[in-house]
């Protein structure tokens, strides 16, 4: 049986719409939001009428008749437990994101977007793969500080598609191994997947500096920082996630840009490049022990998997750990689309809040 998706992709600024004919991808869009068009709105989740005019408006610009789409799939979500793979978005989810129990973040739309689509028309409508997808074993959620436990998030949707596409590569299954994936972009995430499971990950404020984020800096300072009375928790949140990281020093996160002022001769570009890479490895070097260094794969993707530089640096300081693959860039609209379809075609699927279906 066929199946026609509507993929929906909510991101701060833009919403990213496609619409697939099984797994071939026959429309998408980047729909860009201005400033002005987004300031009045004091929640992000009050957007959502506004963005479902501007998804109508290019199914219509499509020919797309709404009535013969098969299921409608948006990004996951920020509510707290969250499994790993499909969700059946209905009331009970619908209901949690309007109390307001999910981190704020634009990708909160993608499951109201689906649902008040799909509603009507009497189709599911699915969430895969959410940003909060938790896979962890127990002693991985353990800090030094009780009633204050470890939680799961990075690129779950990237990492979980590339890890499948790269076991059916090498004519394995996802299921059957051991990865360690690394995503590079402007944020860096670390996980470890064990037969199919991300069983721990390092956040993207926790471990690598990138080229938009602080990563990892010691408590201590963070502390002083807080009280020193110079910064509003705006300012600090800016500085570990946006305006941290390489752009804070070189005024640029594009690492193509940083590259070139490397070639350049820029010593202060090279230290930081450098350090990076340090870090990155640092960060796959803290993860093997998890599996008692039984890995069978170093994944690496995202944006900067493109660059042979950064790559290079990277797999020196890892490959006696184990072999270092690249799978570069992210395809999230085809990960949605992709796992929408194992969903229709029998892959059980969660409910917020509920037993498994």
């Amino acid at each position: 049986m066929r199946y026609k998706l509507l993929v929906i992709n909510p991101g701060s600024t833009t919403t990213k719409i496609a619409i697939y004919d099984d797994a071939t991808q026959v429309h998408i869009r980047n729909i860009d939001h201005s400033k002005n068009s987004l300031e009045k709105y004091d929640d992000v989740l009050n957007q959502q009428a506004f963005r479902a005019e501007m998804i109508s408006e290019a199914l219509r610009d499509w020919d797309i008749v709404p009535a013969t789409l098969s299921a409608i799939v948006g990004r996951g979500n920020l509510l707290p437990g969250m499994k790993g793979g499909g969700y059946l978005v209905e009331e009970n989810m619908v209901t949690a994101l309007r109390e307001g129990k999910a981190s704020p973040h634009a990708s909160n739309l993608g499951a109201l977007l689906a649902y008040s689509i799909a509603r009507p028309l009497g189709i599911p409508a699915y969430i895969y793969d959410s940003v909060t997808a938790d896979e962890y074993d127990e002693i991985a959620k353990i800090t030094g500080i009780p009633g204050v436990e470890r939680e799961s998030m990075c690129h779950v949707l990237n990492v979980k598609a590339v890890s499948r596409e790269f076991a059916m590569r090498m004519g394995k299954q996802y299921e059957d191994l051991n990865l360690i994936v690394v995503h590079m972009g402007g944020g860096i995430t670390v996980s470890i997947h064990h037969k199919g499971r991300i069983i721990d990950s390092i956040r993207d404020d926790s471990g690598p500096f990138s080229p938009e984020r602080a990563g990892s800096i010691p408590l201590l300072y963070v502390i002083d920082m807080c009280y020193s009375g110079q910064y509003t928790k705006k300012e600090m949140i800016r500085f570990i996630r946006g305006g941290g990281g390489l752009k804070s020093y070189l005024g640029t996160s594009d690492c193509r840009e940083i590259e070139k002022m490397i070639e350049g001769g820029n010593e202060q570009a090279k230290k930081l490049y450098v350090a990076q890479a340090y870090q990155i490895a640092k960060g796959i070097g803290e993860m093997a022990p998890v599996l008692n260094g039984d890995i069978d794969y170093i994944v690496l993707t995202g944006g900067i998997a493109y660059s042979d530089m950064m790559t290079g640096m990277v797999e020196d300081r890892v490959k006696f750990i184990a072999p270092v693959e690249r799978m570069p860039g992210e395809n999230e609209m085809e990960a949605l689309a992709f796992g929408a379809i194992r969903l229709l075609n029998g892959e059980k699927y969660h409910i917020y809040g509920k037993e498994d279906s």
